[in-house]
């Protein structure tokens, strides 16, 4: 008798994980717009794209190179498109970094001296469709921020800040190239 109630025990369990795992696919949408959804959310009709060199308007000597390498690494690690040259390519992103700025997050009390920094790098950046001409993201004024520590002990570079807020950005600008979700 007991064996029985174990193996109808049982049973039941498994119609009810049955179901659950219908009810959770049901869930899903066919489009990201409506739901969560088991297809990309890149626009699945561009396979390509180039990234020229980031042009640099500011005084900041290296940050196109730091960012756009960020930029690359970032599509090719997170989205279905290769990054190929730029006569190959079903479109472009290009952007031009407009500004690079260091602000004190926080200062010793006693001293007054400056114990934690933050880079910020603001860019304008477009990506067109090169078949057809259409612009099929656009930013102004994008911008992404991560802190460093100049002060003793750690006495971190200002070239940490500027790597990790382009890499932050390069995050960040990747996730715009998505469709609407």
């Amino acid at each position: 008798m007991r064996c029985q109630n174990i193996v109808r025990r049982a049973a039941v369990a498994g119609v009810l994980g049955a179901l659950a795992s219908m009810a959770m696919l049901s869930a899903c949408a066919s489009d990201p717009r409506a739901g969560y959804a088991p297809t990309s959310t890149f626009d699945s009709t561009v396979s390509s794209v180039s990234v020229p060199m980031f042009r640099n308007t500011t005084a900041t000597p290296g940050i196109e190179q730091t960012l756009t390498d960020a930029v690359i690494k970032q599509i090719q690690a997170n989205t279905p498109m290769r990054v190929v040259q730029s006569g190959q390519a079903a479109s472009t992103l290009s952007a031009v970094i407009t500004e690079v700025r260091m602000r004190r997050i926080s200062a010793n009390n006693v001293t007054g001296l400056v114990q934690e920094l933050a880079v910020q790098i603001t860019v304008d950046f477009e990506w067109r469709d090169n078949r057809s001409g259409e612009v099929l993201k656009a930013r102004r004024n994008f911008s992404a921020a991560d802190s460093f520590v100049p002060s003793r002990p750690s006495g971190e570079r200002l070239e940490l800040g500027e790597n990790a807020a382009a890499q932050r950005l390069a995050r960040d600008m990747v996730n715009e190239l998505r469709g609407a979700w």
